[in-house]
């Protein structure tokens, strides 16, 4: 194998290293900086004015003075090549002579090459040649590599040289990975579902049977157990908004990021993943809302997450001129084609210690990464996840972007805070979402198969111990405001949620024991409630015939008292939702929404119809991704101002 070193102070050998080279050890970061600096300018990269300047900012930053000065645009990732060759003695790897050996990649894993940053390259005599971009990083990494391949040693290659090297190789095994990744008890594409279809329909056929045989029966039974999950989901409603609204000042400002100070601490690289799927239009707004953002363009890492095979987004992307603080990351094709495994792969190639997620459509406020970091840092120390609040930009396009608007409000702005406060297990939304990737990475990222994965990774890091905050940072998205698409949407969702729910509770047990007997309770009422509420409202919505003067066909089985408890119930759970909606629409710019709750009764139906396509798929397609087309109201943000209205 042939190195190639630069001339400057000392030359390039013809044969292979035999020996391991040992780096040179620096202890203080500050001094290795400081190295590197005299380094470029001795070469004449850049100018002492640049360098002090650049050692300033980065003494405040997580990241190396050398992508520092590449995010600035003062070097090339040659220059520090050669630059970092010369501070840690290391060869300069020439990739055009010999390629990597796959025997050495499988040894150590195509994952674990992307996360250590090094690639075993080839056997040199007694050693093998480790290819990396960190060459500060090698020493703590040495003992793990040596413990696989013996004698190493180190050899500088460009990261995206290292990237292309790996997906040139295993590029099939990254992408099984990436729908693998999780475990396959807590994943349900181990889930029988075979055996899901067919205990189904014996159920809806001992369900036939009954009901013919004893009408009255299955209806008591079917009216009793939709009276009693409204009745859940009303007090954990009440509950939440009563948390929501008494939580002292203080706690709220500090849960919402405003009391630390970041001056005293270094600020990391964040990773943004934002995947796009058939999208082409909608590229020049997400580069425009995304370039909104104030975190400094050095310690942003945007990946533009794109199917391999989805050729319009792709050259859409291609014609943009991208910042160099975004890049392109084309997923391998494959079979299953679900958001969740397109994170997956991405993070792989995510450079930040934090990582979010946005949608292709999303509108984040400026200061919202500054907000993120600052409740990161005030955090516990099991702090995993924050999640912001999602809003429309589009409330006026009509009578369900008004109904879309009410019920995110109140979901994101009462609900999930409540449940927060109150200690309950907290189910994600799907953007807006920043994780320490440390911790994302324990839980094996997302399930690749679940169509719910933001509220399944929400109860996985419950399960672990791990908190989830609420924070009071806006994000804005387009409502999705025609029927059929909603019903579609919302099936998907529906979707997940039973999926999600019969992942958990393939062990209820442990599902007990691990969240504890109150988040145990949380889950049954916010999954299990929600679908058994949506597929049983008919037979609730037939008591309003009652309430209406008319007669009920079954009004002679109940007593009295029952009916008027089933009333108050109907009566009771309305008040709660018109409170929870008057609460959350408090914001000046959701006032006029408040003429509006009443309609939400002509609104929720249409979840009836999508719960009965839900339970189709769910034996049908249960891995089928139906994704939703947005871009339709793009142009409604123009008439929002982002900023100041969380």
């Amino acid at each position: 194998m042939r190195l190639f070193r630069p001339s400057h102070k000392f030359t390039a050998p013809d044969v292979p290293v035999v020996a391991p080279v040992r780096l040179a050890v620096v202890r203080d970061n500050s001094q290795a900086q400081d190295m590197l600096g005299a380094i470029l300018r001795d070469i004449g990269a850049i100018s002492d004015e640049a360098l002090v300047h650049a050692l300033q900012i980065q003494a405040q930053q997580a990241t190396s003075l050398g992508d520092l000065l590449i995010a600035q645009g003062l070097i090339d990732e040659d220059t520090l090549m050669r630059a970092l060759s010369v501070q840690f003695d290391t060869p300069i790897l020439d990739t055009t002579r010999q390629q990597p050996d796959p025997a050495l990649t499988d040894q150590l894993g195509a994952q674990h090459c992307i996360a250590l940053r090094c690639m075993p390259w080839r056997n040199a005599g007694a050693v093998t040649v480790v290819a990396t971009s960190r060459p500060d990083q090698f020493e703590a990494k040495r003992a793990q590599l040596q413990a696989i391949f013996g004698p190493v040693v180190p050899a500088l290659i460009p990261e995206n040289v290292l990237h292309d090297s790996l997906l040139r190789l295993r590029r099939n095994r990254l992408k099984i990975w990436a729908e693998t990744c999780v475990s396959p008890m807590e994943s349900c594409r181990s889930m029988p579902f075979s055996g899901v279809r067919q205990g189904l329909a014996a159920g809806l056929g001992a369900l036939g049977v009954l009901g013919a045989l004893f009408p009255q029966m299955v209806f008591v039974v079917f009216t009793l157990a939709a009276c009693v999950f409204l009745a859940l989901s009303a007090m954990l409603k009440l509950a939440a908004a009563v948390a929501a609204f008494t939580t002292p000042a203080e706690k709220r400002a500090h849960e919402n990021g405003a009391v630390v100070e970041l001056a005293q601490r270094r600020k990391p690289v964040v990773s943004i993943l934002v995947p796009l799927y058939k999208e082409p239009e909608t590229v020049p707004r997400l580069m425009t809302r995304l370039s909104r953002l104030t975190w400094p363009r050095n310690l942003l890492d945007v990946l533009l997450i794109v199917e391999e095979n989805d050729h319009a987004t792709r050259q859409a992307l291609h014609c943009a001129r991208l910042p160099r603080w975004m890049r392109v990351v084309p997923v391998p094709d494959a079979r299953l084609k679900t958001k969740p495994r397109a994170l997956n792969y991405a993070m792989l190639f995510a450079r930040g210690t934090l990582i979010g997620v946005y949608d292709a459509e999303d509108a984040p406020e400026p200061d919202q990464i500054h907000r993120v970091v600052a409740c990161f840092q005030n955090g516990p120390s099991n702090l995993a996840c924050v999640q912001g609040v999602l809003d429309f930009y589009n409330p006026r396009s009509n009578w369900m972007a008004r109904c879309f608007t009410i019920e995110y409000a109140s979901w994101f702005r009462v609900i999930l805070p409540g449940m927060q406060r109150l200690g309950l297990a907290v189910p994600l939304g799907g953007t807006t979402l920043f994780f320490r990737r440390d911790i994302l990475e324990r839980l094996g990222g997302w399930d690749a198969h679940n169509v719910t994965e933001d509220a399944d990774l929400g109860i996985r890091l419950a399960r672990r111990g791990f908190y989830t905050q609420l924070l009071d940072t806006v994000t804005y998205e387009e409502a999705n405001c025609r029927a059929i698409p909603w019903v579609k949407q919302r099936s998907r969702w529906l979707k997940g949620y039973a999926i999600t729910w019969m992942v958990h509770m393939r062990d209820p047990r442990a599902l007990w024991q691990q969240l504890g007997a109150w988040r145990f309770f949380g889950v049954q009422v916010l999954f299990l409630g929600t679908l058994v509420q949506f597929m049983l409202a008919p037979l609730l919505w037939s008591f309003w015939l009652v309430m209406l003067g008319w007669d009920h066909p079954f009004v002679d089985m109940f007593p009295r008292g029952v009916l008027v408890a089933f009333i108050s119930l109907f009566v009771m759970s309305e008040v709660v939702n018109l409170s929870v909606g008057i609460l959350a629409t408090r914001a000046r710019h959701h006032r006029h929404l408040r003429l509006w709750l009443p309609t939400l009764h002509g609104y929720f139906p249409l979840a009836v119809l999508a719960v009965y396509k839900a339970l189709w798929e769910l034996v049908s397609a249960p891995f089928y991704w139906d994704k939703t087309q947005h871009g339709t109201h793009g142009a409604a943000l123009d008439a929002v101002t982002v900023h100041g209205q969380s």
